[in-house]
């Protein structure tokens, strides 16, 4: 696999560009049973359905995909996506950990670098996201990186085969818990 291409660093993981070598990891991480559940989807996607994805995002400027790196040996552990909408200057997050990378408290660094980007290399105004209210160990690591509550779509998900709510949250850049990463780049 071919070196991993750093874009930011934090304390122990750093945003990286994805790798297409890394694609059959990504689509294991993806049809993994518990990513289902976690995103409120049923079945998992086909091989093809998901390399075709991985083509078109390519060269979707409003689609940006972070691959994320441990810091200590530069193994991914998981992905962060953001899905732009460039006219109102906001985003939607959206944030996978690798299966066997869970419980170790990456979610809440990998997004807090993630606003990190879309705030102070992005320039958006905002960044939104929607998880499952089921969802607390992602409710937590979310409010820890800047996400506040700001709505609910009633029985929108699905977990464990039941219904349930999704909720909404966002982040202004003044909700970020700074300082920025960059700020040990630029020697600030």
């Amino acid at each position: 696999m071919s070196s991993p291409h750093v874009l930011l660093t934090g304390e122990r993981l750093a945003l990286g560009m994805p790798r297409p070598e890394a694609l059959p990891d990504y689509h294991a991480w993806e049809s993994d049973p518990t990513t289902i559940l976690g995103y409120g989807g049923r079945f998992p996607q086909p091989w093809e359905a998901r390399l075709a994805t991985w083509e078109r995002r390519r060269v979707d400027r409003d689609h940006v995909q972070f691959e994320l790196l441990r810091l200590k040996d530069r193994q991914p552990v998981g992905l962060t996506w953001l899905q732009i909408n460039s006219v109102a200057a906001t985003a939607e997050f959206a944030i996978l950990i690798a299966p066997v990378m869970r419980g170790k408290r990456y979610a809440e660094e990998a997004t807090r670098l993630t606003l990190d980007w879309a705030f102070h290399l992005g320039a958006l105004r905002s960044v939104w996201l929607r998880v499952l209210e089921p969802n607390r160990a992602g409710l937590a690591a979310y409010e820890k990186a800047g996400f506040r509550f700001a709505g609910r779509l009633r029985r929108s998900g699905h977990w464990l085969g039941q219904c349930v709510d999704e909720l909404l949250m966002d982040a202004l850049p003044e909700d970020f818990p700074g300082p920025s990463a960059l700020c040990g780049v630029l020697g600030k």
